[in-house]
């Protein structure tokens, strides 16, 4: 009876407005019934079902790989304290390196768990590069793109289950997350924001584009499988350029010398 009452006040919201819903005005707008808690724990729990799977995500134990996880975590706090990441108080960013340097990805989760392998750090050459990865997987959890896509994907009446504590629905909606595929909207918005993370730090802020230059050398101007559902490369690359001229960003610096140790560690 609770969760008919609730279904229908939510549709009831719907109609009349769903800006109500947008708490977050994300650049494509849309609905997002998840809260900002439950993203945190949503986050929390899938980060959970990747722990408790180190065959398929091998993750790299931070006590005992010190150098590189303070790399990786200086890039992110250079990024978190530009005053740009909307919940840089509110969620985790938590980075945790993969293990297979076959993979060349990162991704992230609700609340900021964030995951690189290291097949995508070995391919890259310098940190503006990985910084510009990250700022890209870091605007993901900041836009909260993951329960937007949630929200679309499920529709309103299992987000409501969930939301009333249903373990049915939470765990259907846990495991979707893992390896969810965002729009082609969601992914040009994450391009644009990892420019504007970078735009005035001390990095070039289209660092984002070196990844997808190597990708179109490297398959010739064919798209990768891996990527058929993206926008194209050859797109993005041209968006991280115009919007760092555009934004009159000035950062030079790639750290090559840096990043070249870095890729020793592992």
């Amino acid at each position: 009876m609770i969760k008919n009452i609730l279904l229908l006040a939510v549709t009831g919201l719907l109609i009349t407005s769903c800006s109500l819903f947008n708490n977050d005005k994300a650049p494509s707008g849309g609905i997002n019934l998840f809260s900002i808690q439950q993203d945190k724990d949503l986050g929390a729990k899938v980060a959970a079902e990747i722990n408790a799977d180190p065959v398929k995500y091998p993750v790299l134990d931070p006590a005992t790989n010190v150098a590189a996880y303070k790399y990786i975590n200086d890039i992110r706090d250079v990024i978190l304290k530009t005053g740009k990441v909307k919940h840089a108080d509110d969620f985790k960013w938590e980075l945790k390196i993969i293990q297979d340097d076959s993979t060349l990805n990162a991704f992230c989760t609700p609340a900021g768990y964030i995951y690189i392998y290291t097949g995508i750090i070995k391919f890259l050459d310098n940190e503006a590069e990985l910084a510009g990865v990250m700022g890209h997987e870091m605007a993901h959890a900041d836009l909260r793109h993951s329960t937007r896509q949630m929200t679309k994907t499920y529709g309103i009446q299992l987000v409501v289950s969930a939301a009333l504590g249903e373990m049915e629905a939470l765990k259907q909606i846990t495991n979707g997350l893992i390896g969810l595929k965002f729009s082609r909207n969601h992914e040009t918005e994450a391009d644009r924001m990892s420019v504007e993370y970078l735009c005035g730090t001390r990095y070039r802020a289209d660092g984002g584009a070196g990844f997808f230059e190597k990708i179109k050398a490297m398959s010739r101007g064919n798209t990768p499988e891996f990527m058929s559902t993206h926008p194209s490369p050859v797109n993005r690359i041209k968006n991280y350029h115009t919007w760092a001229k555009d934004g009159n960003c000035g950062g030079v610096d790639d750290f090559s010398d840096n990043y070249a140790a870095f890729k020793k560690l592992f």
